[in-house]
């Protein structure tokens, strides 16, 4: 019996030859998801290749989701707030506008996630991760709305929705 490494091939090759020709013949499948064509998706990928659409509905998949995240908590010194404020914004590129006072914040920006739950729950964590890089205060969540990109828009055009992220920065209330 000869000993080597975990996972190590012997060095005669008949093995690596044996295993290769395996791998050759097996065929990869996937599972039908339900959806039109998915066996269409199944068959190709069975074959070694890609569905065609497959980059397409990993795109579809990912949605915009506008985010406000208020925050308060004990008075803080202005000037740290809107330091701290200003590198969460650098932190996340994403950040629109932020509002603040000294015992309180709103945040305002987009979110790429696949549904509104993902989209909350991300949101949900921004406070918390960015708390010691960026030196935010230890304020708590008060509030959160995540809406989708129709919403918005249609928010907008109708008149009732908040007014579009205009001046983008971190500013005073």
């Amino acid at each position: 019996m000869r000993r080597g490494r975990p996972g190590a091939e012997p060095r005669g090759g008949g093995a690596s030859r044996t295993r290769r020709i395996m791998t050759e013949e097996r065929a990869l499948t996937s599972v039908d998801t339900g959806e039109q064509g998915g066996s269409e998706a199944a068959e190709v990928a069975a074959v070694g290749g890609t569905a065609m659409g497959g980059a397409a509905r990993e795109r579809e998949t990912s949605r915009l989701w506008h985010i406000t995240l208020s925050v308060s908590g004990p008075a803080v010194a202005l000037s740290d707030l809107r330091r701290g404020l200003e590198q969460l914004a650098y932190d996340h590129p994403f950040l629109l506008t932020s509002r603040y006072a000294n015992d309180h914040a709103e945040i305002r920006y987009w979110e790429e996630a696949r549904d509104l739950h993902d989209a909350a729950a991300l949101a949900l964590r921004l406070w918390g991760e960015h708390r010691s890089t960026a030196k935010l205060p230890p304020w708590e969540i008060v509030g959160l709305e995540v809406i989708n990109r129709e919403t918005y828009r249609h928010r907008i055009t109708e008149g009732y929705g908040p007014a579009p992220a205009t001046p983008v920065g971190v500013h005073p209330y």
